[in-house]
């Protein structure tokens, strides 16, 4: 089993930024992949950005120049900074790891970015 902890949301003005960050403990595995992923009132839940075991990333077209994943893989964690944050950032965001022995989810923290 795996535990991931979120934290680092809140309430932010556009424009502004805002750092994630998913703590995982348990079953981790050297090789695996974390994420970011968010979801809206409303919406189905989506990728914002995730990242290997070997570093290699991807992004939501939507966030590129904007957001940054990163992995401290000593501290078994995952970042998200988040610059020039609009409203439409709006979400609860989720951290997820997958490894060969499963696919894991936080509990999300929320963000809020007012206009």
């Amino acid at each position: 089993q795996v535990q991931l902890v979120e934290s680092g949301g809140g309430l932010v003005q556009a424009g502004g930024s805002l750092r994630l960050s998913c703590a995982a403990s348990g079953s981790i595995f050297s090789r695996n992949v974390m994420g970011w992923y968010r979801q809206a009132p409303g919406k189905q839940r989506e990728l914002v950005a995730r990242i290997t075991s070997d570093y290699s990333t991807n992004y939501a077209d939507s966030v590129k120049g904007r957001f940054a994943i990163s992995r401290d893989t000593a501290k078994n964690t995952v970042y998200l900074q988040m610059n020039n944050l609009k409203p439409e950032d709006t979400a609860v965001y989720y951290c997820r790891m997958t490894n060969a022995r499963g696919d894991y989810w936080g509990q999300g923290t929320q963000v809020t970015v007012s206009s």
